[in-house]
């Protein structure tokens, strides 16, 4: 019988073509890492009406709540990336563990808005070391197709938490409270336990370079062409996501549907169920479409998504819309994981994702931020509609930038670029 370390590739020697030392972590780890990480707005986004009802608080300030845990990510997560390039993996990662565990306790038990907002502002310091360490660790033990398809595997992972843990917290507000609905957020602290016992302490290749050389190298990969272009889509595409879908459609559904809870996190849980679908199958994808092609595609679902739901008279329409949206984000995301981390060597890496993640936070906190008031003045049936504008910005970079030109033309076709 295999052992079942051995099944989740834990405690294997890594060949000698790879770029980190020590064993490959276990897929488990980083699918933990991955869910933890997403846990900081899906549980709140569908009880966000009930928070902001029980701290008599305008429907404006449903995107400061969800803006709250993005912020800091925007500065937090390069510092993030040079410390995990410089230190080692484990010494950055256990620690941002440790801090979004103890947060999720105190948003729980928050008695002011003011008191959550503060705790979410240092939730999302420890969130900005997670999702993009996961991909670094992907990036580190795995290269070309094998790299697509485990960045597939854990954006699959990814997709399916955002359909089950708004669920989840949508079960447990009807149960007991919004503060029920938050604290699985503390389970961090279970995933730390498990990366501090898992993880190879060991250090980086590039751990006699200073700390200015290796600013530099990784400023020469950001400063490409197509590291510009994934940045700058990342960015328009968070701004999507928090900010018209957790953001404008919760209240969308309440509003216009009379949904609650329950029945919200349903249905913010329906896009997972084609992003999965086309996860799953990145790999396939890209050999057929190539990857400029299929960020194409991703990027039109968004904006057809987007009109749909916005001008939808009936639920079942929205649930298309839903299926649609899913789709172009699981075309986009887990694609322009992997090609940053393709671009960027082992060295480099984790501050070249952290560079990308530090966008996608400014996405995330500059969508809420942007859209909460709009939908405050003019509805968010019109919220929705005018945000398929944004797709249109992805659709423009995806078209007429570099994301895509060399992975394509490749031998392979879309089997993406190798780090070396």
């Amino acid at each position: 019988m295999v052992p079942a370390r051995a099944v989740l590739g834990y405690g294997r020697r890594m060949p000698a073509s790879t770029n980190w030392p020590g064993r490959r972590p276990a897929p488990l780890l980083i699918w933990s890492i991955t869910l933890t990480g997403i846990t900081a707005n899906t549980l709140v986004s569908p009880v966000l009406p009930d928070v902001i009802a029980h701290f008599d608080r305008p429907d404006s300030a449903a995107g400061l709540l969800v803006a709250s845990a993005s912020l800091p990510g925007v500065l937090a997560a390069p510092v993030i990336g040079v410390l995990a390039d410089r230190h080692g993996r484990k010494r950055v990662l256990v620690p941002c563990l440790v801090l979004f565990g103890i947060t999720g306790v105190v948003t729980a038990l928050a008695p002011t808005f003011w008191l959550l907002i503060a705790a979410r502002l240092l939730m999302g310091i420890g969130t900005a070391g997670l999702i993009n360490l996961a991909v670094v660790l992907i990036g580190d033990h795995y290269e070309g197709a094998d790299r697509i398809r485990e960045v597939g595997r854990n954006a699959a992972v990814l997709t399916s938490g955002l359909a089950l843990l708004p669920m989840l917290s949508g079960v447990l507000g009807a149960l007991g409270s919004w503060r029920l609905s938050l604290a699985p957020s503390s389970l961090g602290l279970l995933t730390a336990v498990a990366a501090a016992r898992s993880l190879d302490d060991v250090r980086p290749p590039n751990e006699q370079d200073s700390l200015r050389g290796q600013i530099a190298a990784a400023r020469k990969v950001l400063r490409s062409p197509p590291i510009r272009a994934t940045i700058a889509s990342g960015f328009l595409i968070f701004v999507m996501i928090f900010g018209l879908f957790l953001t404008t459609l919760p209240v969308h559904l309440d509003d216009v549907f009379g949904l609650s809870a329950a029945p919200r996190g349903l249905l913010l849980g329906v896009p997972s169920l084609s992003s999965t679908l086309i996860a799953l199958n990145l790999t396939r994808l890209r050999q057929f479409l190539g990857l400029r092609s299929l960020l194409v595609a991703g990027a039109a679902a968004f904006g057809v998504a987007l009109l749909g739901m916005g001008l939808a008279p009936a639920l079942w329409m929205v649930v298309i819309g839903l299926l649609l949206y899913g789709a172009g984000e699981g075309a986009t995301v887990p694609s322009l994981q992997e090609t940053t981390a393709a671009r960027a060597g082992a060295a480099q890496r984790g501050v070249v994702l952290a560079t990308w993640v530090a966008a996608v936070r400014l996405g995330q906190a500059t969508g809420p931020l942007l859209f909460a008031p709009m939908f405050a003045g003019i509805g968010t049936s019109a919220t929705l509609v005018a945000g398929s504008t944004v797709a249109l910005a992805v659709l423009g970079i995806h078209l007429f930038s570099q994301i895509g030109l060399e992975e394509d033309a490749a031998p392979g076709g879309g089997q993406g670029h190798c780090a070396g």
